[in-house]
């Protein structure tokens, strides 16, 4: 006989399967991020779909993906029933979004990191990661110019390593 989506596990077939502690299972419960049924011997058991869901936990975790986002994610999808393929078509595409976005983000970084501190030379002109006489104070805490990087930026020079080399 197949194993339908409806089906139940014990806490214990859960952990089995994902490799997830049963006190974290508690947890992302707690959360509302899974949920669970009690037997009539109050015995936990969770529908055998929820380890898609437990499963996208963890990637997320592998990720860095914070709890709450996946929570947001999670928010979109019935938990009382098996997911249909359009259910997670849609929240695949809103996830998709928040992971385009994210990249966007690191490559952003990724690009001042290696343009300006790997060159060495910090450029108290053009280097994004540095607030020369604390400028910036009144955008907010922490490195501003990259938390917030669509945010204009006040007037610099070019970045000495940008400009063409008389040899090139």
């Amino acid at each position: 006989m197949r194993a339908g989506p409806e089906d139940h596990l014990t806490i214990g077939e859960v952990t089995h399967r994902t490799g997830v502690s049963a006190s974290a299972l508690h947890f992302y419960e707690r959360k509302g991020l899974i949920s669970s049924e009690r037997t009539g011997g109050n015995q936990r058991i969770f529908s055998r779909h929820m380890l898609r869901r437990i499963s996208l936990i963890m990637v997320a975790k592998r990720l860095h993906i914070p709890l709450s986002d996946v929570a947001e994610v999670f928010a979109g999808l019935p938990i009382g029933r098996a997911p249909t393929h359009k259910d997670w078509q849609r929240v695949s595409r809103r996830w998709k979004k928040q992971l385009e976005e994210r990249r966007r983000v690191l490559e952003s970084l990724e690009h001042e990191l290696t343009g300006c501190i790997g060159c060495g030379c910090l450029s108290m002109k053009a280097c994004l990661l540095l607030n020369p006489d604390d400028t910036l104070q009144d955008r907010g805490p922490g490195p501003v110019r990259l938390q917030q990087p669509s945010a204009p930026l006040p007037e610099t020079s070019p970045h000495p390593h940008d400009e063409p080399r008389p040899d090139a």
